[in-house]
């Protein structure tokens, strides 16, 4: 029936425990170093991304700073030309207002030299209405 020869048991074993060594030494080592190695890298990415928190609030905490300044300094310009732009509003409405003014004068007294020379006229031309006048009545 069945024999068991113990040459072939042992040779049997022998490759096995080859196999075995083989394998550890080729195969498992470096799998199990590989692993190790790549748990540490995680641990150390996970510190590192602890660290880059803080980086990034910082670098948040930096870029929120340079856009309030860059916010006061805008408003501060603005208002320096809205304060410009008003004072050469002022200058132009107050030399229009003096070019008016000058205009108005020279209006006024061309208006009253037209005035006396008006009443000049009719003074002049007095004598002929009343005698037009006396010749009207004198007719009627």
């Amino acid at each position: 029936m069945l024999d068991i020869s113990p040459m072939l048991l042992g040779s049997t074993l022998i490759v096995f425990l080859v196999l075995i060594a083989a394998l550890n030494s080729l195969l498992y080592k470096p799998l199990f170093s590989y692993m190790e190695k790549r748990d540490a890298d995680i641990k150390k990415d996970m510190e590192h991304v602890g660290n880059n928190d803080s980086e990034i609030a910082a670098f948040h905490a930096k870029a929120e700073k340079i856009i309030s300044d860059a916010k006061l300094e805008a408003a501060a310009l603005r208002e320096k030309v809205i304060a410009e732009a008003k004072a050469l509003a002022n200058s132009k409405i107050e030399t229009k207002r003096a070019e008016l003014a000058q205009e108005y004068a020279t209006f006024e007294s061309e208006l009253s030299q037209e005035r006396t020379r008006l009443i000049a006229a009719l003074n002049n031309e007095v004598p002929a209405f009343q005698t037009a006048v006396s010749a009207k009545l004198n007719t009627i």
